[in-house]
């Protein structure tokens, strides 16, 4: 493969008498990884259904590797249900390494295509707050894809670029991970297309979009709270340097150390202006110490403030009013009439209403008035001509013992496939002829979509735009 000149002579200077070994990467073939939705299957019970050889990536422990020559885990029912995402090894490292634990507010702020958001989300369980932002709105829409298909419910979406969002979040979340936008040097053996985006976008560029996520998300994060900044480039302007941009703009910021792995690099603060000590708390993944491709992490705390008098820490201005905006005062009874089906109670409080779409707001929203967002909560279904039509996400979000009438197919019956390509399925195997109305369709035990049975018919309700070709 070839590489610029100038990125060669920078990585031999980088890695000393470790460069020869780095080169000898690009001649072997990149590698392949899945993780595990720990939302919805134990990674033991996944290890025991999976239909084809995986490998335990060692510094993950929902992370496998597949022979990407040999299989198209893509294409097995169970990627659409959601069982797993297919993501490479090393970009697995940022969101399994940010200690995010159940009713936390977490923000992934550059979050499409989904990678690490998916991850947070699985993290909380369905507990507190996750808010994925991507500036691009058409990649945001991706990203929305990938979260329904999680079964992510306690969610925003959102695009704005990181600066307006902070006026929306002013000391607000208990974690932030940023995957920033970088010259992608990592990647080069993965994806040889980003050498040419290299040359039109190198470091320079890049460091400076950084520098004002970084303070950014530094005004959204509240005291106490810690931000994982990570990259997939190997340049220290991009790298130790816009750490230590950080440390010195908002020196109420400290870097922890990362749970560590033996092919994990210490980060190298002579490459940093004021070559700060702590820098070596922060990680270097190289493609020639471990199998997967470059990437660069670092673990940021904000200092707690002095205890305040006034209330809680997480307190945080006009934050703290909900929106009032299509809140039900009386709840249909279309929807009442379908949840007689549904194991789990309904809570009115956190239902909105808006136009013909019915959303089941997480626990704590602020007010989002002026924003652009793609989904708030967990869109339950369409409220039209009275009838209820439940949505496929709230297909997505639902466990097979959630709801009372289920058609659970084994991946080895074809109607799965004919399921997944939209078509209408005969079941009158399943059940009898008097049966009628909303089924949540499973493959193995896990939920696929809708569909309206009516005298041994089952009509095909799985969303056009998800369907397989």
């Amino acid at each position: 493969m070839k590489l610029p000149v100038s990125f060669e002579e920078k990585m031999k200077r980088l890695l000393k008498e470790e460069f020869d070994a780095y080169m000898d990467c690009y001649k072997k073939p990149r590698f392949y990884g899945l993780r595990v939705n720990t939302r919805k299957i134990s990674v033991e019970a996944f290890q025991e259904i999976c239909p084809f050889p995986i490998t335990p990536i060692p510094w993950i422990e929902n992370g496998f590797y597949y022979d990407g020559a040999a299989v198209s885990p893509g294409k097995h029912p169970y990627y659409a249900a959601g069982l797993y995402y297919l993501q490479e090894p090393s970009a697995m490292t940022p969101a399994n390494r940010l200690p995010v634990v159940p009713g936390e507010r977490v923000l992934d702020l550059c979050a499409a295509p989904g990678g690490k958001a998916t991850e947070l989300g699985a993290k909380l369980k369905g507990e507190g707050l996750l808010v994925a932002n991507d500036i691009s709105s058409s990649r945001a829409k991706g990203l929305l894809k990938n979260l329904e298909l999680f079964g992510i419910g306690n969610l925003l979406v959102l695009s704005e670029e990181p600066g307006r969002l902070a006026q929306y979040f002013p000391e607000y979340f208990d974690k932030i991970l940023i995957d920033a936008p970088c010259s992608g040097e990592g990647m080069f053996r993965k994806d040889k297309k980003m050498v040419r985006a290299w040359e039109e976008h190198g470091p320079d560029y890049f460091s400076k979009i950084q520098k004002h996520i970084l303070l950014q998300a530094a005004a959204m994060l509240r005291p106490g709270g810690r931000i994982l900044y990570s990259t997939c480039t190997f340049d220290e302007r991009e790298n130790e340097q816009a750490i230590e941009f950080l440390l010195q703009e908002c020196p109420e910021f400290s870097i922890q150390a990362i749970m560590p792995y033996d092919g994990f690099a210490e980060g190298i603060p002579q490459l940093s202006n004021t070559q700060m000590e702590d820098l070596k708390k922060t990680v270097r993944i190289f493609p020639h110490r471990l199998d997967g491709e470059g990437h660069y992490l670092a673990l940021l705390q904000k200092r707690e403030k002095a205890f305040d008098l006034s209330g809680s820490p997480r307190k945080s201005g006009s934050l703290a009013q909900k929106s009032q905006r299509g809140r039900v005062r009386e709840v249909p009874e279309e929807l009442i009439s379908f949840w007689k089906d549904v194991n789990w109670e309904l809570s009115q409080d956190r239902l909105e209403i808006h136009g013909e779409k019915v959303y089941y707001m997480p626990s704590e929203v602020p007010d989002l008035s002026g924003a652009r967002f793609l989904r708030t909560g967990l869109l339950l279904g369409d409220w039209k001509k009275r009838r209820f039509e439940p949505s496929q996400a709230f297909a997505m979000y639902l466990k097979k013992e959630d709801y009372q009438k289920i058609l659970d197919f084994s991946r080895a019956d074809e109607r799965v496939r004919k399921y997944l390509k939209g078509e209408t399925l005969e079941v009158s195997d399943l059940v009898s002829p008097s049966e009628k109305g909303w089924y949540l369709i499973c493959v193995d035990g896990y939920s696929l979509g809708w569909g309206k049975l009516s005298g041994g018919t089952l009509k095909n309700k799985y969303l056009a735009g998800w369907r397989l070709s």
